[in-house]
């Protein structure tokens, strides 16, 4: 990102008052200032308790006990890391301009934060795997998509973005080449994440362009199969084997919403991360001259998503919205609640 650009304020406040080379604080009027905590910290809140929600719905009830939701469990995992180990310490960074939690928390942070981001779009690349196989193989999806093969997708999305995000921070390669700049603004109180031009695109790659164009062919693949199988069970005949074709109908439609709820996931997640990385690519380009706010913009944008993802499953998911009404109730904490069924008796 750009050095601050509060740099030539007339009237420039510091974020430590007393140490020498202290970094400038961002100087905002009162009302912005409340406006940005208000609206950063209902969207923190609203990230972890609904992804809290998706937890507990997925591991309590054993009807939910299923390899995509099993997946969906891990996303939402992440989702609610990220709004309590990222978001708070990014939101004071993004109002004040400063960082007060030390040089060590800042790469860790930086680590979390690089790592949380490439975990969720590794874990909607394998959703998407999920949904090939349930749609397009269905007669083989039990046993091509088992626990075992969920774990492998599990320790994939995990360990490799943590070894990712970790091992680029800590051996600061994407600093190599860009030590000028980061001499020049350098500060107590700063904590940024700069990626030179090589490490810009590579990044950006690995964590975002390569998985997401696997994805959209993925589903533009799924959506094309689900068209053809919805046209020859419209065609198929009337008269005969009526309750096997129901049936067939009724999973076709639980897997056709599942897929389609899940791909929205999908498009909200490119749409709010795209901006984002498009600008860690270009920053190195234009020598880090892109705006401190509009950086700060297009990050929480990206963090937003994170926010939408139970609200997707709310407007989508049945036995989500059932799900929260027990646990708000208190149903969950009765015995034998997890036997529970979510579903409609005849969906």
């Amino acid at each position: 990102m750009s050095s601050p650009d509060f740099w030539n304020s007339p009237q420039v406040q510091y974020c430590f008052a007393f140490v020498n080379n202290s970094c400038p604080r961002n100087v905002r009027s009162l009302p912005s200032v409340c406006a940005m905590y208000i609206a950063m910290i209902a969207a923190i809140v609203m990230t972890m308790l609904g992804n809290m929600v998706v937890i507990i719905s997925i591991a309590h009830f054993r009807q939910l006990h299923s390899p995509t939701n099993f997946l969906i469990l891990s996303m939402a995992t992440t989702d609610f890391l990220l709004s309590c180990v990222v978001m708070p310490f990014s939101m004071v960074r993004s109002i004040e301009s400063c960082w007060y939690f030390g040089d060590l928390f800042c790469k860790v942070h930086s680590c979390c934060d690089i790592m949380l981001c490439t975990t969720s779009i590794f874990h909607l690349c394998f959703i998407s795997v999920d949904r090939y196989y349930a749609v397009c193989d269905p007669l083989h999806y039990v046993t091509k998509i088992t626990i075992p093969v969920i774990e492998v997708f599990l320790f994939i999305s995990w360990s490799i973005p943590i070894f990712f995000a970790f091992g680029l921070v800590f051996s600061e390669l994407n600093l190599i080449g860009a030590e000028d700049f980061v001499v020049a603004i350098d500060c107590e109180g700063l904590c940024v994440l700069i990626f030179n031009k090589l490490w810009g695109v590579l990044a950006s790659f690995i964590a975002f362009f390569l998985p997401g164009t696997v994805m959209v062919g993925i589903y533009i693949h799924i959506f094309t199969v689900a068209r053809r199988h919805a046209k020859q069970i419209g065609m198929g005949p009337t008269t005969k084997q009526v309750g096997s074709e129901s049936k067939t109908k009724s999973s076709s439609k639980k897997e056709s919403k599942a897929t389609k709820t899940l791909s929205i996931v999908m498009g909200v997640f490119v749409l709010c991360w795209m901006p984002f990385f498009v600008l860690t690519i270009t920053d190195p380009f234009i020598n880090f001259t892109t705006p401190e706010d509009l950086y700060n913009a297009f990050l929480w944008l990206g963090y937003f998503n994170s926010t939408f993802n139970p609200i997707i499953y709310g407007m989508f998911y049945p036995w989500f919205r059932k799900a929260l009404r027990m646990i708000f109730t208190g149903i969950i904490f009765h015995p034998d609640s997890s036997t529970l069924s979510l579903f409609p008796a005849h969906a």
